[in-house]
């Protein structure tokens, strides 16, 4: 059943395969050069069953299809690794086996109130990949850093400096996001989706709005949703400036971390004019904005991106022309554009590996114009390119911004949407967040509340990246190829 990411199908129009077909299918649209968006179950009458979405972006077609209640099935890890976390994530959720997966360990350690019938492995017990052999050793990160930073354990397999292989496990603050998103939607809601992954509010909100008004088959006003594009380009100024910075600091390149410290700040503060709060909190809601700027504060704001594009592309000519830095940049981390489309990456590690995949072209939010962003894209796949993708489109984001606030939409910044929703349909909302594309499937029941909710922050995927970018690599670049992706904890954990 193929569709446009704008439109709800029924779930009587979304056919039921027997496995052996479902299996298949999956398979030959990946061949045939789909992505596969979204693997997750659904309850129903019977047991749960297998809900299939994939994409594909020289289009933006979506195609779905779904399975009837099923306990076990062949996995299609072994010949698709791009469903290697969802079917992971299917196993711990609802205990639906995958016979044949490689590696089925937990990509979050659940605890009971989120699946009371589900297995539970206590945080941190599981099985670890080892690697054996005269002078083979272990390092050990983790899950307590010694930064303020969230809970995450790296074990590296390495002879001598080099990096054989890197086992990631998360999970540590899994907080059942998604089991609290059934029966929904409600007051909560929306808090829910801002504090999905904090420094990606704004993305997350607009997915969940997305979500909503093709359920409703409403679409948000033309003001909302500029208000909305706004704080989504400055949400990525923000955090990819914040991202130089730490990539200076962590070859010790002091002027341009200090510098990119203050500048993100000051793309926050914009961001903080819009509606009060530096991380866009209470801006975004279906149907539009919570908040409008009048021409002063719209002229304000014009005026801080110019000083902030001054100042943010100052503080990257400096990173970019020293060779001491650039020599440790280049040629780390690298993955090739393979490694990347087999592994399902998104966005700027994608982008590095020249794929051209950014769901501002492919899967536009309507009432933004179609293709409003141009691709930034690199294909070296090192640090080097993951830093210069994020340069590049803080250029395009700035451009963006002068020519939305030189001609903004009139008319009114939201209208409500109906209070129920449809009942027995999918809805589908992508976004281009800063670390890559958001992606949230909702189903509704019989009385028109979630009786599912997916969410794929695009860490879930890059995570598996940069433990394939660490193999050849020296112990030592680990902190730099971890900023070169810089995923989130707890956008992973959910």
């Amino acid at each position: 059943m193929e569709f446009s990411h704008t439109q709800s199908l029924a779930l009587a129009e979304i056919p039921v395969l027997p496995l052996e077909a479902f299996r298949q299918r999956v398979l030959d649209r990946v061949a045939a050069g789909w992505r596969v968006m979204a693997l997750f179950g659904l309850p129903g009458q019977g047991g749960v069953g297998l809900v299939a979405l994939t994409g594909r972006d020289h289009d933006g077609r979506l195609a779905v299809w779904r399975t009837g209640p099923l306990s076990v099935y062949p996995s299609l890890t072994p010949e698709c690794p791009q469903c290697h976390m969802f079917e992971r994530e299917l196993f711990e959720q609802w205990e639906i086996r995958p016979e044949g997966h490689p590696w089925l360990k937990p990509v979050r350690f659940t605890p009971s109130f989120v699946y009371p019938d589900g297995p539970r492995p206590a945080p941190g017990v599981t099985e670890q990949f080892r690697v054996r052999g005269e002078d083979v050793h272990e390092v050990a990160v983790g899950p307590v850093h010694a930064g303020i930073i969230e809970p995450g354990h790296f074990r590296f397999q390495c002879y001598g400096e080099n990096v054989m292989h890197l086992e990631i496990s998360l999970g540590y603050q899994h907080r059942g996001v998604e089991r609290l998103l059934m029966g929904g939607p409600d007051l909560r809601t929306p808090h829910l989706m801002e504090t999905v992954a904090g420094d990606t509010s704004i993305g997350h909100s607009l997915a969940h709005a997305a979500v909503m008004e093709s359920l409703a088959g409403e679409p948000a006003t033309p003001r909302g949703r500029w208000m909305a594009r706004l704080a989504l380009e400055l949400e990525r100024l923000a955090n990819h400036t914040g991202d130089l910075g730490a990539f200076a600091g962590d070859v010790g390149y002091l002027p341009t971390m200090s510098y990119c410290g203050r500048i993100r700040g000051d793309f926050l503060n914009m961001t903080a004019l819009l509606c009060g709060n530096r991380f866009g909190r209470g801006l975004v809601r279906p149907g539009g904005a919570l908040f409008d700027l009048d021409d002063a504060t719209r002229d304000a704001l014009a005026a801080r991106v110019e000083a902030g594009r001054r100042a943010a592309f100052g503080a990257c000519e400096l990173l970019f022309v020293s060779s001491t830095a650039l020599a440790r940049f280049e040629g780390t981390g690298t993955l090739d554009a393979t490694q990347a489309l087999e592994l399902g990456l998104v966005g700027p590690p994608a982008r590095a590996c020249g794929l051209p995949r950014d769901a501002r072209r492919t899967f536009p939010l309507p009432g933004t114009g179609p293709r409003d962003i141009p691709l930034s894209l690199h294909d070296f796949g090192d640090v080097y390119a993951r830093a210069l993708v994020r340069r590049l489109e803080m250029e395009t984001s700035l451009d963006f911004l002068d020519a939305a606030l030189a001609d903004p939409p009139d008319g009114p910044i939201r209208h409500a949407l109906p209070a129920t929703l449809p009942p027995d349909r999918l809805a589908v909302g992508l976004v281009e967040g800063w670390r890559g594309e958001i992606r949230h499937v909702a189903v509704t029941g019989p009385d028109g509340r979630f009786a599912a909710y997916k969410i794929i922050d695009p860490s879930f995927h890059n995570w598996f990246g940069l433990a394939v970018a660490l193999r050849g690599q020296q112990v030592s670049d680990f902190p730099l190829c971890n900023k070169s992706f810089n995923l989130s904890y707890c956008g992973n954990d959910l």
